[in-house]
Parts: structure tokens; C-alpha cells; sequence
């Protein structure tokens, strides 16, 4: 008796999708949570962080708008969408290590140009929503540690002003 009893209990209690003593068929599942993937947060980030090109204080934001409490500034300070991407795109040689569209931060690892010999890597600081060449800060190493010519730090800068400068053309006639 005691044996039925045990056996009566341990049915019930399993799972198994068959009919138990009380369960009566299949179990009821919650659907499950879909977990986003790292690449999915860094877009909806960027997504959500890259503004559009409004330029200088015409935007009526000043520097004290910064601290004032209510917005949070996570959202309230936008990157250059179109410096941001052609940063990319003109640097797309280089394998991207970490991105923060946050703070408009991208710094790259190690990459040879297309025809070149000598590898780089970048450091790409988008400071401003303003398509201005003022906005972009660009730091550049050589794999040896060694400091990188001037004069290739201002054409890679130039190169991406101009590709940005591309992109919102092409933007404005959609």
C-alpha cells in the first residue's frame, strides 16, 4: 500500500509531457525571453544615440544644458551620425575593437591599409552633432609604437570629412 502510495505521489510529480495522476496531458510552458545578442545592443545604442546634424548653438543647447537635471545624458548628447559613419567606412580596413556611440568613441585594433605595408590602428573621437571638422578627433599608431606622419593623420581626416559631407548629400535627396 505504502509502494502504490509512493508511486501515486512520484507520478504526479513528474514531468515528461504524459498524463500523470494530476496533470492531465501536456504542461503549460512560458514562452521564453528572447536575449539579445551583443550585436543587437550595440545597434539599438547606436540607434538610439546618433543624432541628426544639428550644428552649433543654433540648436539653443549651451554647455549648461549638460548638467541640468530632468534629461538623461546618456540620450541627450548625440554623436554626428554622418561622421560616425564614415568613420567606418573609411576605416574599414581596421577590425573594430569597441564602439560607445555614447560617448562617440571608436578605437580599432590593428589593420594594414589596402596597398600598404605599414599596420595601423585608430582611435576615433566624434565629440559634436555638428558636421564640422572640429567634431572629429583622430589618434593614430603604427604597430611598432611608433608615432604616425602628421600629414597621414590629416588625409585619413580629411578623407572622412569628405566621405560625411558624401553621406549627407546623398541624405538630403531621399
Amino acid at each position: 500500500m505504502l509502494g502504490m502510495a509512493m508511486l501515486a505521489t512520484l507520478s504526479a510529480c513528474g514531468g515528461g509531457g504524459g498524463s500523470g495522476l494530476f496533470g492531465g496531458g501536456a504542461r503549460a510552458t512560458l514562452p521564453r525571453a528572447e536575449v539579445p545578442s551583443q550585436a543587437q545592443v550595440a545597434q539599438e545604442q547606436t540607434t538610439a544615440a546618433i543624432g541628426g546634424d544639428r550644428a552649433g548653438p543654433a540648436n539653443g543647447s549651451t554647455f549648461r544644458d549638460l548638467f541640468r537635471k530632468g534629461d538623461d545624458p546618456n540620450v541627450t548628447i548625440k554623436v554626428n551620425k554622418y561622421i560616425w559613419q564614415a568613420s567606418l567606412d573609411v576605416l574599414n580596413f581596421l577590425p573594430v575593437e569597441s564602439i560607445d556611440p555614447f560617448t562617440g568613441v571608436i578605437v580599432t585594433g590593428y589593420g594594414r591599409p589596402p596597398g600598404g605595408g605599414q599596420a595601423y590602428r585608430a582611435t576615433i573621437f566624434v565629440q559634436d552633432p555638428a558636421l564640422d571638422a572640429r567634431s572629429l578627433k583622430l589618434a593614430m599608431q603604427t604597430q611598432g609604437g611608433g608615432a604616425v606622419d602628421p600629414a597621414t593623420i590629416r588625409a585619413v581626416e580629411d578623407a572622412i570629412l569628405t566621405r560625411a559631407r558624401e553621406l549627407r548629400v546623398a541624405d538630403a535627396r531621399l
